[in-house]
């Protein structure tokens, strides 16, 4: 909106707004944006939630020392959003129809954890959604991603090519190509690996980061690193010399939504000013299935969708911890691998304090995302 105003409309009778054409200039003016919103808004949406009494319902079966968490309001993620999508919409191309894609995608994977967390705490039941129907929406979601992305695939402004790390030549495309002519009505089996594969991709993206989201900054903090990594990804992806030097795929529209993850990371930094431990605001699951949601369509979009489990690196530990965890005890007669699952759950039960795991569980996020961009030019 202020790009279009500032640089398309009043560009010629004022010069120094040739500056808002640069993509790194609104990047930073969107990541500050966020950061600003989240800060000025955050107390007016706390103070609302109290009143509303959304507050966070604490398991007897978790860990002990997090009783005291109980009442902490909750469903702080409507919080991130506002302050991911009104700087996006301020400072992104918004003709750019990959700009679209992702701000309706983060808004689909909220709503559902809009849902699940009206149903839990405004409802006082101690499910939400069940496990089935999450999952069955997600599915929508991520199917709706995956048609616009092949609907862009056929305008030749996407590729359904992936990009796979250490490997410059091999790209394989998740279309299939050799669908007989003779019967065209069956052509869009064509694209149904691509969209399983994306639905996939999103569903994985969302609950891995749902399951992050156990300890106050945890999963927030790795967001700043995931979606930190996802702008320079995003970036050289877009950028023609970048993506000829590091032997990528240039598709030179994806580049707007660098300007989209410089927002994702400043509302982040906004957001864990108030969920640092300990926390006033907890983000609930319209907040981490959102961001979920968001950090996997960028993936999907910029083709790095196999750099997720380094760009994501902790979300991807915790998921797998789950995994092991629930499987050992259906497969060996109840026996557990870890004390408690998911991950951070198991290393508070060591004994290390709540903070500790934190910042050592950040500083392995770190590590996982240098390593992903260290994967550009191993290639």
């Amino acid at each position: 909106m202020l790009y279009w105003l500032l640089y398309e409309k009043l560009y010629l009778f004022f010069h120094p707004f040739r500056l808002f054409r640069f993509l790194t200039f609104r990047t930073a003016f969107a990541s500050l944006t966020a950061l600003l919103i989240a800060l000025f808004i955050g107390p007016w949406v706390i103070q609302k939630l109290r009143e509303f009494q959304i507050g966070q319902y604490v398991r007897d079966d978790g860990p002990q020392s997090h009783l005291k968490k109980t009442g902490t309001p909750t469903m702080g993620g409507i919080l991130i959003v506002i302050a991911i999508l009104v700087p996006t919409l301020l400072w992104s191309d918004l003709s750019n129809p990959f700009v679209w894609v992702a701000i309706v995608s983060t808004l689909a994977f909220g709503a559902i954890g809009f849902a699940d967390d009206y149903i839990k705490v405004v409802k006082r039941r101690s499910l939400g959604l069940t496990a089935r129907a999450k999952i069955f929406y997600q599915m929508l979601a991520g199917a709706a991603v995956a048609i616009a992305l092949a609907v862009l695939e056929q305008f030749r402004v996407f590729s359904t090519r992936l990009t796979v790390p250490f490997v410059k030549q091999w790209r394989p495309d998740l279309l299939w190509h050799i669908w007989p002519t003779t019967i065209p009505h069956m052509a869009w089996f064509a694209f149904l690996p691509f969209v399983v594969w994306i639905i996939v991709m999103l569903i994985g993206s969302s609950n891995a980061v749902n399951l992050t989201d156990g300890l106050d900054g945890l999963a927030i903090g790795c967001t700043i690193i995931a979606a930190g990594a996802l702008t320079v990804l995003t970036y050289v992806s877009g950028n023609v010399v970048f993506a000829d030097y590091l032997e990528l795929q240039h598709m030179p529209k994806v580049a707007e939504l660098t300007v989209f993850c410089g927002a994702m990371v400043g509302a982040s930094i906004g957001f864990l000013w108030y969920n640092a431990h300990p926390a006033e605001i907890f983000m609930g699951d319209v907040g981490s299935l959102a961001i979920g949601g968001a950090i996997g369509t960028v993936a999907v979009i910029i083709r790095q969708e196999l750099l997720l489990p380094f760009i994501g690196g902790i979300f991807v530990v915790e998921t797998l911890s789950v995994i092991l965890q629930v499987g050992s005890y259906k497969l060996r007669n109840g026996k557990r691998i870890f004390r408690m699952a998911p991950l951070h759950h198991h290393f508070e039960q060591l004994g290390w304090s709540e903070s500790k795991v934190i910042v050592r569980f950040w500083i392995g996020a770190l590590v996982f995302a240098m390593f992903a961009l260290t994967t550009l030019k191993l290639r």
